[in-house]
C-alpha cells in the first residue's frame, strides 16, 4: 500500500469514527433518589419501569435510614429526590428549605418477626415482655420511634401497665435501619424484632402480629431536593410513583398506598 493509500485510510477511519461519535446516543442524565431503606425492593422495580418510559434517564438509587439520609442533604449531598418514613426528618428539610413538593406517598405499619422456628415461642405482642434477645431500630430512626410509640399505646391504651419498661429491658441491639433490625432475626442474634410489614419477608422470618389498637402507620413522604440537578425528571419521577402504575408497584410490595391527603 503506497503513501498515500496509508494517508487516504488513517483519514477515513478517522472520519468513521467522528461520525459515529456525532451521532451517538448521549450521556443519559442521572437521577439521584435518596429513599428510606425500607423501599428498596419498591423502588427497584420502580427504577427499572422508570428507566424504560425515559431511556434517557439513569436512576440512582441511595438508601440509608431517613435520618442518615436527612443529614447527607443537609451536608451538601448531591439529591434530586428524598423520600423519608418519617414526618419529622422530612420537616426538618422542608422548613429549611432544601426541599420542596411534599406530599405524602404510601403508609406502612408495624409487626413483630421471629425466627422461622420461633425458639422463643413468640406468639402474640404481648410475649415481647419475656424474650431473652429484642432487637429494635434506634429512637432517631423512623422504624425505631415507631415502635416505641406502639409500647406506649399498649400500656395506655391496650392495658398492658409496665409493658413499655419491660420491653425495653429485653433490648440488647438498637439497629440505624430497618434492614439491619431485619438481618439480627435472620442471622439468629435476635429472639423477635419489630420492622415494618414490608420488610417480613415470608420464609426467612415469621410475622407475628400487632395488634390495631396498638399499632402505628408509618407515613412515607416524597419531596424534590432544592437545586436539584435533574429538576425536571425529579418531577417526572414524583408524578411516576404516585401514578396508577407506581402504587401497583407499591402495593405488590405490601405498602398501602391508596393515599390522598397531601402534608
Amino acid at each position: 500500500m503506497s503513501k498515500a493509500a496509508r494517508s487516504l485510510l488513517r483519514l477515513f477511519v478517522w472520519a468513521a469514527g467522528a461520525a459515529a461519535c456525532a451521532s451517538g446516543t448521549p450521556e443519559r442524565e442521572p437521577l439521584r433518589v435518596f429513599a428510606a431503606s425500607s423501599l428498596t425492593e419498591a423502588f427497584q422495580e420502580m427504577a427499572a419501569a422508570f428507566e424504560t418510559a425515559s431511556p434517557d434517564t439513569d436512576v440512582v438509587l441511595v438508601f440509608a435510614g431517613s435520618q442518615a439520609l436527612r443529614l447527607q442533604i443537609e451536608q451538601g449531598a448531591q439529591a434530586d429526590i428524598f423520600v423519608s418514613a418519617n414526618h419529622g426528618h422530612m420537616e426538618s428539610l422542608t422548613r429549611g428549605g432544601l426541599v420542596s413538593a411534599e406530599r405524602v406517598l404510601a403508609e406502612n405499619e408495624l409487626v413483630v418477626i421471629v425466627p422461622p422456628d420461633n425458639p422463643a415461642g413468640v406468639e402474640s405482642f404481648g410475649d415481647l415482655a419475656k424474650v431473652e434477645r429484642l432487637v429494635i431500630g434506634t429512637a432517631n430512626v423512623p422504624v425505631g420511634a415507631y415502635t416505641r410509640e406502639a409500647l406506649r399505646r399498649a400500656e395506655t391504651d391496650g392495658g398492658l401497665p409496665g409493658f413499655e419498661a419491660a420491653v425495653m429491658g429485653r433490648v440488647v441491639s438498637e439497629e440505624h435501619n430497618v434492614r439491619l433490625v431485619r438481618a439480627k432475626v435472620e442471622l439468629g442474634e435476635a429472639d423477635a424484632a419489630i420492622v415494618y410489614r414490608t420488610d417480613a419477608v415470608p420464609g426467612r422470618v415469621r410475622t407475628v402480629q400487632v395488634p390495631p389498637g396498638v399499632n402505628v402507620r408509618a407515613r412515607y413522604l416524597i419531596g424534590v431536593v432544592a437545586g436539584a440537578g435533574n429538576p425536571a425528571a425529579a418531577e417526572r419521577w414524583v408524578g411516576f410513583v404516585s401514578s396508577p402504575e407506581g402504587r401497583r408497584i407499591l402495593s405488590r410490595h405490601g405498602f398501602l398506598s391508596d393515599i390522598t391527603t397531601a402534608q
